[in-house]
């Protein structure tokens, strides 16, 4: 692990080359607390398409900014069904599906370029929960959003952790063995026997059980099939029908699942939100449903349909919001990344 002093280097390395490709890093005041990131894919690596940024929108420019901001950790999500999506104005559409052998084949030529993107930008992927700390470095997780490159084999779970995977969301767009997602049509009526024995395993080697995309039927059955806390990584609580990707949002009775295993939600500042100060109103929603200490952020950078929070030099003014729309200071440290860490604390282990 880096020491702050490297960290602070190699900080000033990464401005640097930033400022030589044209890009402006501001100086946020650090924050006397830890700062998370549930969810994101900077640059967009491996994301399906969505926001305004283009296609090739260089990750180094949200590490600036993740740096700018004294962001203390992430999760840096891969993501298993990337090849067999296709965004469109009409969402995201999937375009064939895996031969025996490609999904495991596809995830460890991402887990690759993520590594090789970390090491080129001085950081290490993080493994344990004692790597997140307020003064840095950067604590870089990484996460797999999808179980598809397991290929309905829990033994595969070893290699992923052994390769530094600490969470892993057990659906995205296309369906898998695994459970139901809440885009499309059931296909176990929750959670596969295969899916459960997932769970339990992730449970003994001591990774996140991510349910973002899952339905409710999968997420009640995850719920009991857990020993340990879950997450769901980026969603928000649904509100009138009409909105853009309602069906992405979750009812309070959802919410509740998770945080009833000790789990969190993150708040996503998607286009669901129809401005920054909704998405603030709208985690004020979770919090009331489900409590202080189960709520976080996770952005889906830089993945994001219409983001209404689509830098981390935002996450500063975030908190000053959260705080004038009533929370204590300590209520707002939680969500900014307190219950982020005290979750991590909870499941991740060594073997």
């Amino acid at each position: 692990m880096q020491t702050r002093k490297q960290f602070l280097i190699n900080s000033l390395s990464l401005a640097s080359g930033a400022a030589l490709l044209g890009f402006k890093m501001p100086v946020q005041p650090e924050a006397p607390y830890i700062t998370f990131d549930l969810h994101c894919h900077p640059g967009k690596l491996f994301a399906h398409g969505g926001n305004e940024f283009g296609e090739n929108f260089p990750p180094e420019k949200t590490l600036g900014d993740m740096n700018a901001a004294h962001l203390s950790g992430a999760f840096f999500a891969l993501v298993a069904d990337s090849k067999l999506l296709k965004p469109g104005p009409a969402g995201i559409s999937i375009v064939g599906q895996y031969q025996a052998g490609e999904a495991w084949q596809e995830y460890k030529l991402q887990l690759r370029e993520m590594k090789d993107f970390l090491f080129r930008n001085n950081l290490i992927p993080a493994t344990t929960a004692k790597e997140l700390t307020i003064a840095g470095p950067l604590a870089p997780y990484i996460a797999v959003e999808g179980g598809d490159f397991l290929e309905s084999q829990a033994d595969k779970l070893e290699e992923a952790y052994d390769d530094g995977v600490r969470c892993i969301q057990l659906v995205h767009y296309v369906p898998n063995t695994l459970g139901d997602l809440q885009t499309a049509a059931a296909v176990h009526n929750g959670l596969s026997e295969f899916g459960k024995a997932v769970v339990r395993k992730m449970n003994r080697l001591g990774m996140l059980v991510d349910v973002a995309h899952a339905s409710y039927q999968t997420t009640k059955d995850v719920a009991s099939a857990t020993d340990a806390p879950i997450m769901l990584s980026h969603s928000i609580l649904e509100m009138e029908t009409g909105r853009p990707i309602a069906k992405r949002a979750i009812s309070k009775e959802h919410a509740k699942l998770v945080a009833d295993t000790g789990g969190i939600i993150g708040a996503w500042p998607s286009g669901f939100n129809k401005s920054f100060d909704e998405f603030a109103d709208n985690t004020l929603r979770l919090v009331d449903a489900v409590g202080i200490d189960h709520v976080g952020i996770g952005t889906d950078m830089d993945g994001n349909f219409k983001p209404v929070l689509s830098t981390y030099t935002q996450y500063p003014t975030f908190a000053e919001t959260l705080k004038n729309k009533g929370l204590a200071a300590n209520e707002v440290e939680k969500i900014m990344g307190g219950n982020a860490a005290a979750l991590l604390k909870k499941v991740l282990k060594k073997r």
